[in-house]
């Protein structure tokens, strides 16, 4: 096992940035105001192991490709999620709908595993999580990746109002952005010049 601290930062950073603005973001919010906060993050964080390990899985099958495909991939990829983050998402709209209050441990964490489980398929993270681990390396790439969905869920848990109050989403998918696209020029590059 090989750990790469720089592909740890990156898959962190990216995968940060890229969840930020995402709906499980808020439906950790949501959860934590109606449920207890620190089960709702294990149940949260749970369904991101998961996650993480099925992408971190299909990366490294994407890696015993030759190396220029798996590098035109990644920057396909990479530019998508620029895309996708650029365009920014415009149609969330908060339902306001009654929900019941959860207690107990185990009502709460498969509530919040379900929740996010289900949300997260074909996700951007998951996406970007799978194409870093096919050329970042999956160790690195998966710890990166987890702590950084982890992180997402428990700032959701502790400071989602005051991030919501005080952090244009927009700018944050914007920053996202900005950063993917540059790693989908510098992969295209790589191909040119590696």
């Amino acid at each position: 096992m090989h750990l790469d601290l720089l592909a740890i930062l990156t898959a962190f950073g990216l995968i940060f940035l890229a969840e930020l603005p995402d709906k499980t973001m808020f439906a950790s919010l949501a959860m934590g105001t109606r449920m207890r906060p620190l089960y709702v993050w294990f149940g949260t964080s749970s369904a991101f192991i998961v996650h993480v390990a099925i992408a971190v899985g299909a990366g490294s099958l994407i890696g015993l490709l030759p190396d220029w495909i798996v590098k035109l991939v990644s920057a396909s990829l990479f530019a998508l999620g620029a895309f996708l983050l650029l365009r920014g998402s415009g149609g969330d709209d908060d339902d306001e709908t009654e929900v019941k209050t959860v207690t107990g441990f185990w009502p709460v964490y498969s509530t919040a595993f379900m929740a996010v489980f289900i949300s997260e398929w074909g996700d951007l993270t998951q996406i970007t999580t799978a194409n870093l681990a096919a050329s970042n390396g999956t160790w690195s790439t998966a710890i990166g990746s987890a702590a950084a969905l982890m992180s997402v869920s428990a700032l959701a848990l502790l400071a989602g109002k005051f991030i919501a109050k005080r952090v244009p989403l927009k700018t944050v998918q914007r920053i996202g952005g900005l950063c993917m696209l540059g790693l989908a020029i510098w992969t295209v590059v790589e191909i040119f010049t590696g």
